[in-house]
């Protein structure tokens, strides 16, 4: 029994092909977002690249680009297949095209399935590696003077500043780098000799950070060094004082706002997927519907078109049995090259008597 099996007049047809047309330009302009948005998603991560550890990342908006453009050809192509449907002249042409043509549509929404799955599932990739890349970078902020680095002091301040956001967890991450240059450093000074031999590695710490760690809304001028020294300073208490510097870490700060980017994008995608679908089961009964009609020189009569010609077990079963013929074929032929083999090597050698 046939899966949706639909009867048909002559009004119908051309109602859905007239739909399917419409549906598949609106298909076109779907095409047409989702490449946008993954080429904002690329620049937006472009943008930030200096404090990522690689570039997996642009494999979603990679992906959103190849399925925007892969949909705009796509509905274009099944849009000129509708609009020739409504003469049964023009349509003979496309008939030996479209059942390969509506199996590139399945794979092609399964395709955008799983790349709507992706922009759920980035997070995870995206959260390791921010969390190394701002790692590498905090450790590059003194290095102004530095060929090839001497920009990533401005870009942490400018993040840090943009996103309301200190160190890679909190502002506790910029005690343990050194991020003051030794441009700058007196090492004349008996305090910055100590604090220099202090550390194992040789390095300048302070319980410190940047300027642009510091909140502009706090009702005091900003304490940037001893911050967790309350002595040092008039009625302070670094755990309380909330409002002096950003509490949250740069890496939390980056991950809401690609992970919100991400799932919005991934809804769009979903929608464009059921949209697909749609015109996929509309173009597939338009097809069987115009095959089925009894006389092709009267095309006013009835016909009837279904999504599967046989129940959906019947199908899979059947599918099943044409990959097992096809393995029993590549068996007999593999069978067949070893016997001309075995023939060629019992084949006697004559000899010459002389």
């Amino acid at each position: 029994m046939a899966l949706l099996k639909i009867k048909f007049s002559q009004k119908k047809r051309v109602k859905l092909a007239q739909g399917l047309w419409l549906m598949n330009w609106f298909s076109v302009f779907a095409g047409i977002l989702v490449f946008s948005m993954g080429l904002f998603l690329k620049i937006e991560l472009r943008k930030r690249s200096e404090v990522m550890d690689n570039s997996e990342s642009h494999f979603v908006p990679n992906s959103l680009i190849l399925m925007g453009m892969l949909s705009c050809a796509c509905n274009g192509f099944a849009g000129k297949i509708c609009y020739d449907s409504l003469d049964p002249a023009k349509f003979a042409k496309w008939k030996p095209v479209l059942k390969p043509y509506l199996a590139l549509c399945f794979f092609f929404n399964i395709l955008i399935f799983f790349i709507a799955l992706s922009c759920f599932l980035m997070r995870g990739s995206l959260e390791s590696t921010l969390a190394q890349g701002l790692k590498n970078s905090m450790k590059f902020y003194r290095d102004t003077d530095t060929p090839g680095r001497c920009f990533m002091k401005k870009t942490i301040d400018m993040l840090q500043i943009e996103f309301k956001c200190c160190g890679n967890n909190g502002f506790k991450d910029w005690f343990e780098v050194q991020w003051i240059s030794n441009r700058y450093l007196d090492f004349s000074s008996k305090e910055v000799k100590d604090r220099i031999k202090s550390n194992v590695d040789g390095r300048y710490l302070v319980d410190g950070v940047p300027f642009s760690c510091c909140n502009p809304s706090s009702p005091r001028p900003c304490i940037q060094y001893q911050v967790t020294n309350n002595s040092a300073h008039y009625s302070y208490d670094y755990q309380t004082e909330d409002l002096n510097l950003w509490r949250r870490g740069c890496r939390e700060a980056l991950l809401h706002y690609y992970s919100s980017m991400m799932n919005t994008m991934g809804a769009v995608v979903l929608l464009v997927w059921l949209f697909e679908i749609s015109v996929m089961v509309g173009l597939r009964l338009l097809h069987t519907s115009l095959e089925s009609i009894a006389n092709p020189e009267d095309p006013e009569c009835e016909s009837e078109g279904w999504i599967l010609e046989n129940s959906l077990k019947d199908t899979l079963k059947s599918a099943v049995e044409s990959l097992k013929q096809i393995g029993k074929f590549n068996q007999v032929e593999a069978g067949a090259e070893g016997a001309e083999g075995e023939e060629a090597g019992k084949t006697p050698a004559v000899t010459t008597v002389s």
